[in-house]
């Protein structure tokens, strides 16, 4: 199936002194845009700012999506092309899940459009599972190394307890074929997190501010783990029934969603450096 203006390799027909002269500038497309739809994309950039901020970003690479309010086929999705401290509300992308492109800035000769890996995993998710507003990969170095691990996430303290199930997806190389979906999909299952081995990390959420905590928490069981293994010595047991118990207390069932104390207090920290995300 064709996907419009969607991109696997770096765009090699931009222009390079534009894309090297300092910091891009776009049209702000609020105007064009719900009022659900703009608080969405100023989310999701904020969400793309922190992610950089807390050292979860991978150059132009890797991605996060939103799905828009008040339409059932189409989610935001960055630029392949920009860095994540680059992102704005107005330069996300609105895709649907053919692959076309609903909405897009003008990059001029930039050119910038969509990764092909990026639309394959995100468009897969966002039909599956229509409670989630928000889907985030990464290719940190923890991230990395633990999916690279036979033994997978170990509930070896309390933060890695609230992933003590978690999906796995085996790599079947870059995810570039539809036909991929399928088992993305099934592996996942009702998680909020997927480890994809030999690649890196995903996780879900009912809003950007959930998924970004739970990508937030992955990650630091993962250094966690690593930091641990590195010592070369046991670790401290923890009966299973004790693993259970603290996972059911990190449960929506049975505390408030995750992000609704800490993603104000974020935005505020975000605000104070930089507040360009907003454009």
């Amino acid at each position: 199936m064709p996907l419009a203006n969607t991109r696997h390799d770096d765009v090699d027909d931009v222009d390079e002194d534009r894309a090297s002269s300092g910091p891009l500038h776009f049209p702000e497309i609020r105007a064009a845009c719900s009022p659900a739809e703009w608080k969405v994309r100023v989310q999701l950039a904020a969400c793309y700012r922190l992610m950089d901020m807390y050292g979860m970003s991978d150059l132009i690479a890797n991605h996060i999506s939103a799905r828009v309010p008040d339409e059932d086929d189409a989610f935001l999705i960055n630029a392949y092309g920009l860095l994540y401290e680059e992102i704005t509300a107005s330069s996300l992308i609105k895709i649907n899940g053919k692959g076309e492109i609903l909405a897009k800035p003008d990059f001029g000769e930039l050119g910038y459009g969509v990764n092909k890996a990026g639309f394959v995993i995100h468009s897969a998710i966002h039909r599956a599972r229509h409670e989630v507003a928000c889907v985030i990969h990464t290719h940190t170095w923890p991230g990395m190394a633990l999916s690279s691990l036979s033994c997978g996430l170990l509930p070896m303290n309390q933060t890695a307890m609230r992933f003590a199930r978690i999906g796995y997806h085996d790599y079947q190389g870059v995810v570039l074929d539809l036909s991929e979906q399928e088992s993305l999909v099934r592996d996942l299952g009702e998680h909020n997190a997927l480890i994809l081995r030999n690649h890196g990390l995903l996780t879900v959420g009912n809003t950007i501010a959930e998924a970004f905590n739970a990508m937030h928490r992955l990650e630091l069981s993962a250094k966690a783990q690593l930091a641990a293994l590195a010592c070369n010595t046991d670790l401290n047991p923890v009966s299973a029934e004790c693993i259970e118990k603290t996972f059911q207390n990190y449960q929506p069932n049975v505390r408030r969603p995750f992000g609704v104390l800490e993603w104000p207090a974020l935005i505020r920290k975000l605000d104070r450096l930089d507040q360009s995300y907003k454009l």
